[in-house]
This record gives C-alpha cells, sequence and structure tokens, in this order.
C-alpha cells in the first residue's frame, strides 16, 4: 500500500512540475514539444489545461502524502 502511495506522489510531482513549467514557458511562446497538441483549440484552452495540470499534481501529492488514519474527527 505504501508503495502505491509513493508512486502516486512521484505522477503527482511529475505532472505539476511539468504543468508549471509549461505554463512558465508558454508566456514567452515556447511549448514543450509533446504539449503541443494542448494549444489546438486555443490559448485559453491550453491555459487552462496547464493550471489543471498544476491543480490536480498538488492534489495527487496532498492526498497521498496524508495520513488521513491519523486524522481526529
Amino acid at each position: 500500500m505504501n508503495r502505491n502511495k509513493t508512486i502516486l506522489a512521484i505522477v503527482g510531482f511529475l505532472l505539476a512540475g511539468t504543468g508549471f513549467l509549461a505554463l512558465v514557458l508558454s508566456l514567452v511562446s515556447v511549448q514543450l514539444s509533446f504539449l503541443t497538441w494542448i494549444d489546438i483549440p486555443g490559448r485559453l484552452f491550453g491555459f487552462i489545461v496547464r493550471l489543471m495540470m498544476i491543480i490536480i499534481g498538488m492534489a495527487m501529492i496532498y492526498l497521498n502524502l496524508t495520513d488521513f488514519s491519523k486524522e481526529e474527527i
């Protein structure tokens, strides 16, 4: 169980990091080659997808690294 949480946390870090890097690079009109499909529908759609990558990645990190069994109700 702990190994799965670690893997999902790493995926969250990669997703958030890639989203943040793609967002910063898009501000100077540069794209990562494997994310060029994001801007095909429009720049606003691409911006929203990049933000969602960051938010979902951060949520994955938080949910996988928090021990809810020790939380008080």
